[in-house]
């Protein structure tokens, strides 16, 4: 763990500099938690903008996470952030303040929730709409051992677009233990949400009033004020218009709907969360509006509200960006799928709530009718395509590796199984930095590669990615993968549009003697400094090829490195059990490993790797050019020769 950083706006924050964990949250008088909460904004606004992260959703929960812990006896009460992304005032309220600035950096505090780091984490998030589920089986658990604390679970309204928050619910409805959820509706989760959901909690809303429905969310209003107790009677008229007499949907999933309540109004929030603690009675749905941004001129005037910021200047909100170098691969995909696209008018674009993180706003602004945003929904996404293509269009799901993971029974049995030409385009592939290793790119050629009849692709550089769009858009007669890292390309001249490759067939890049790497990625050049270094100190010509495919192998290209040279280096971004683990099968059944080569994998390492910058953590996992070197050093004769030299 890295040092403490000092707090530049102790003296500045009074109220705050009294706080060091939610027991003095709970001592705060109720007239001075407004203060407390515009304390804890600032606070938050300045940690993160010398960090960097997400601030938007942060900013949109500082009451309710003033409100929560002045309520609720954390870390007993168990309290779960769906995501996790909108933490960072909970962490500063949770022990955690000394160390805010250390947010997403080297050995400092996780960007999500995380276990490990606090006892107030009960359960680790970065991917949406897990927090039902977990909270439900803390419930249950409470249950079973006789006790009686308080499971609260905050998800977005974005994050309640996806399947698994509604079986989760269907399950607690059922099942009938105390659980409160909180739904943070904020009209907004990183893209405006998609689909019937969020328009019904705008409908609730919308009348202004501070609505109810049934008798039991009368109940737990009542308490608060005679007015609010009247518009909820005002708004029982107003909601059966327009749902059924029944009552909401939650109600109809067996959960007490409380709601809409102004998530900003600590007046009302408090009240309704105490009643909510105190009430006997199974799940409950508060329903809490608040505004992403809130409270920051800046963020609220941005249209993703400041979802995730560089390091920025606090006065003006200008974000210090560096000047990009190369366009990024996520543009670059974006580019030559519109020029596909131009070509051919059945392909089509899929994300899952992601148009800006994959690019795909781009394709979005030039065939709108083409572009399809499922929401937080990547299972849905997945078979949506398979539907697609099933018709005979070209569905090209861009999905970040991390999210792919969510669909991977999809990609089986609705996909792989099917021989459906759906083309994946995947984004952060590899290690990905701050977010950590929730968000890395490690599975995806293991988990794609094991699968009949996939054609996976690993770009090495931008010209190859665009290259492999327009590779993957020929591929008629079964499903497809590319892979590609976050962050700027290597700055090659970039052709017109891109070629189509040859299927499952390599690229030698130079040709040398005694040892040999053979990458897939984009480690590629770093594969090359390594080369260049061991030519320029040792006089050690190595030979380096990039494989493109991970399957079908190059099996011409393997036997030609093996038969050839004393050592051969397999390098991939991926983790054990992929693209190396295939040419190791290969090489064995071929009998190339007969003693006529020796053989090393470099892949990401068996361990989750905390968050740093990507090249530490590539160096870590043997990755960096120095490592490299040092691995074909090792395994020549004559490159152990040099070493004692």
């Amino acid at each position: 763990m890295t040092d403490t950083v000092n707090v530049p706006h102790l003296g500045k924050t009074p109220l705050l500099d009294t706080i060091d964990t939610p027991e003095d949250v709970r001592a705060v008088p109720k007239e001075q938690l407004r203060q407390l909460a515009d304390e804890l904004r600032t606070e938050t606004i300045d940690a993160v903008s010398v960090t960097g992260g997400h601030l938007g959703a942060g900013l949109g929960v500082v009451e309710l996470t003033v409100a929560i812990h002045n309520v609720f006896n954390t870390p007993d009460d168990r309290l779960i952030w769906d995501v996790g992304h909108q933490c960072y005032p909970h962490k500063i309220l949770t022990g955690r303040r000394d160390r805010i600035r250390t947010l997403r950096q080297e050995g400092g505090l996780s960007g999500f929730t995380k276990r490990s780091e606090s006892e107030y984490d009960p359960f680790g998030a970065a991917h949406s709409s897990t927090s039902i589920s977990a909270g439900l089986g803390m419930a249950v658990a409470r249950d079973l051992q006789h006790g009686d604390n308080n499971v609260i679970a905050v998800i977005g309204d974005g994050a309640m677009s996806a399947g698994m928050a509604y079986e989760a619910m269907n399950n607690a409805g059922a099942l009938k233990n105390k659980l409160i959820v909180i739904l943070n509706d904020n009209d907004m989760s990183i893209a405006p949400p998609v689909g019937a959901m969020s328009a019904y909690f705008s409908r609730l809303w919308s009348g202004g009033a501070y609505q109810s429905v049934r008798h039991v969310a009368k109940q737990v209003t009542g308490a608060v004020s005679k007015s609010l107790h009247d518009a909820v009677g005002r708004a029982e008229e107003y909601v059966r218009g327009m749902a059924a007499p029944e009552g909401t949907l939650f109600e109809e999933m067996g959960f007490h709907y409380v709601g809409p309540i102004d998530g900003h109004n600590l007046d009302h929030l408090v009240p309704v969360l105490k009643n909510a603690r105190d009430a006997d009675l199974g799940p409950i749905l508060v329903h809490v509006i608040t505004q992403k941004g809130k409270g920051y001129a800046p963020a609220e005037a941005s249209s993703d509200k400041y979802h995730g910021v560089s390091k920025f200047n606090v006065a003006t909100g200008e974000q210090q960006k560096s000047t990009p170098k190369a366009p990024s691969y996520t543009k670059v995909f974006a580019q030559e799928l519109c020029k596909q696209a131009e070509k051919d008018d059945k392909i089509v674009a899929i994300t899952a709530a992601m148009p800006d993180g994959t690019g795909l706003d781009l394709f979005a602004k030039k065939f709108p009718d083409r572009f399809f945003d499922v929401g937080i929904a990547e299972q849905h996404g997945v078979t949506f395509a398979a539907g697609l293509a099933s018709e005979g269009m070209k569905p090209f799901a861009a999905i970040y590796s991390t999210f792919l993971q969510r669909a991977y029974d999809q990609v089986v049995h609705d996909v792989a199984i099917q021989k459906l030409p759906v083309r994946f385009a995947i984004d952060r592939a590899g290690l990905v930095g701050a977010d950590g290793p929730t968000h890395a790119g490690s599975f995806d050629i293991t988990y794609l590669a094991s699968l009949p009849g996939f054609v996976v692709m690993a770009a090495a550089d931008e010209v190859e990615l665009m290259n492999m769009v327009a590779t993957s858009a020929t591929i008629d007669d079964g499903p497809s993968a590319f892979r590609y890292p976050r962050g700027e390309g290597r700055g090659l001249k970039m052709p017109e549009i891109g070629s189509v490759l040859e299927i499952g067939k390599g690229r030698m890049i130079r040709e040398g003697n005694r040892a040999a790497i053979l990458n897939l990625g984009a480690r590629l050049g770093e594969c090359e400094k390594a080369a260049d270094d061991l030519a320029a100190r040792f006089g050690m010509n190595i030979t380096l090829a990039d494989a493109r495919f991970a399957k079908p192998l190059d099996h011409d290209l393997i036997r030609q490195l093996a038969n050839h040279h004393e050592a051969l280096i397999l390098i991939e971004e991926g983790s054990i059990g992929g693209f190396s683990s295939h040419v190791l099968e290969f090489m064995a059944a071929d009998g190339l490993l007969d003693g006529r080569v020796k053989v090393a994998s470099v892949h990401l390492p068996d361990e989750f790797i905390n968050h740093a910058a990507p090249a530490v953590m590539y160096d870590r996992a043997g990755m960096s050019a120095e490592k490299i070197a040092a691995k074909a050093l090792s395994m020549t004769e004559a490159g152990e020769a040099a070493i004692r030299a």
